[in-house]
């Protein structure tokens, strides 16, 4: 399987992830079935869309190939109609999330690299890759974000962002950067969540 092929599948699955993250969020607040696809839509695609305008790639590669918005809508109308049973596997979505934070993040940060985006560049377009999907819902979901809260979220995106772009300064190949980084930022989420661990917050007077 060559980079382009790769890079293609984990953005696929990342925006699958989302999109049901995304209308599982839409499900809960009640939302109709045109509400429910997009915020589904906009939680998967919006990281994408921000980093493909930032780095001047027009049109965003979210409207320029079909299979990016269709997985979107029918990830979201499956949750849709499904959500009952898939509300029964909360601890596999969030398996999931954690493996598209990781897909995503470690794509974001390539791409960025690949059009000649300074390294500190590079690893912030690669965080809101990551994480602009579900700062989006959030917003929109009326809820404080999430990677703004206690929970190990954006450290982690953050944490692979850094590897992808060390790795490629040692010639490391990106398919196997996307693989190291996407399992990295995965057991760290994964980690943080079963252990309960957090970032510090300030100290009330």
């Amino acid at each position: 399987m060559d980079t382009a092929t790769a890079l293609l599948i984990a953005d696929l699955v990342g925006v699958a992830v989302f999109a049901a993250s995304g209308a599982s969020a839409g499900v809960g607040k009640r939302l109709d079935i045109f509400g429910v696809v997009f915020l589904g839509a906009v939680a998967a695609l919006g990281g994408g869309v921000f980093r493909d305008v930032v780095i001047g790639d027009f049109p965003p590669l979210a409207f320029a190939d079909w299979r990016y918005s269709v997985t979107a809508a029918v990830t979201a109308l499956v949750v849709f109609f499904f959500h009952p049973q898939l509300a029964r596997i909360r601890r596999t979505v969030l398996v999931l999330d954690a493996a598209g934070l990781g897909l995503f993040t470690a794509a974001g940060t390539l791409k960025a690299l690949d059009f000649q985006v300074p390294i500190v560049g590079a690893c912030i377009i690669g965080m809101m890759t990551g994480i602009g999907g579900g700062l989006l819902r959030d917003l929109l979901t009326a809820q404080i974000p999430l990677v703004l809260r206690r929970e190990i979220y954006a450290v982690a995106s953050m944490l692979a962002a850094a590897v992808v772009v060390i790795g490629h300064r040692l010639g490391v190949q990106d398919l196997a950067l996307l693989v190291g980084a996407a399992a990295l930022t995965f057991v760290v989420r994964v980690t943080a969540v079963m252990r309960d661990w957090s970032a510090p917050v300030a100290r009330e007077q």
